[in-house]
């Protein structure tokens, strides 16, 4: 990989471990620390900014880094920034997914965002909403972006919960090509040991098929390592697909 690159500001507040989760965007967890100095444990309510499981790092007692909400009137008073593991913090708010898919842009890390003559977000497609729609010449390019966070012996996996959504976007990105334009699957992969993508068959066959028919129809995915560290995020380089998917 090459030299790591900063690409944004991730800032947090304080430390905590997490007590429970009620649901998928609800947490309870203890605050063990604000602002680097230890205070008396607070039991708060935290959003979680993100749909998936995260069974493996969304568990009772794992660390978890917080932001302070900005708006005072919410029912929950702090956002999950990100949750620890064995390689480090690792992100898992969806919220900054936007600011790291234009950064990768606009630094042209993949050759399909060279020379562009205009960046779009979030352009309506078939039944659908894709995250950019990129022009160069003549040529469209239509991008959907997403966030990866789950690692299996040293191999990236997506989804980590089935995802029709996910399905239909990927379908979408097949239409496009079929149609004339370019695609491309834009994969922001928040785990620094891995080596590889793939999509997360055991968890999700119907996506895992529809991944395997965008390949042979045309759709480019461009998987990109990212790490959390300090209060920035870390461009690490890119990775490819795992042997059987090539």
């Amino acid at each position: 990989m090459p030299e790591k690159e900063m690409v944004i500001d991730v800032p947090w507040d304080a430390e905590a471990k997490l007590l429970s989760r009620p649901n998928r965007f609800l947490g309870v967890v203890d605050i063990t620390s604000i602002s680097g100095s230890s205070t008396d444990i607070q039991e708060e309510k935290v959003h979680i900014h993100d749909p998936g499981r995260l069974e493996d790092l969304l568990y009772a007692g794992n660390a978890l880094l917080l932001k302070k909400a900005a708006n005072t009137n919410r029912k929950t008073g702090w956002d999950v920034i990100a949750a620890k593991a064995e390689d480090g913090w690792v992100l898992i708010n969806s919220a900054f997914h936007r600011k790291i898919a234009e950064w990768a842009i606009r630094n042209e890390v993949y050759p399909f965002f060279e020379g562009l003559d205009s960046v779009a977000a979030e352009q309506k497609f078939g039944e659908s909403r894709l995250d950019f729609l990129l022009g160069k010449s003549d040529t469209k390019i239509w991008v959907e972006v997403k966030g990866c966070t789950l690692i299996d012996d040293r191999k990236a996996i997506f989804p980590d919960a089935p995802t029709l959504r996910g399905k239909r976007h990927i379908e979408e990105l097949i239409k496009a090509v079929k149609g004339g334009d370019e695609a491309l699957l834009l994969v922001l992969v928040f785990r620094p040991n891995a080596q590889c993508f793939a999509p997360n068959k055991a968890i999700d066959p119907d996506l895992a098929a529809v991944f395997r028919d965008a390949i042979a129809a045309g759709v480019k995915v461009c998987p990109l390592v990212f790490s959390y560290e300090g209060r920035e995020i870390i461009y690490r380089g890119r990775i490819p697909l795992c042997d059987e998917w090539k």
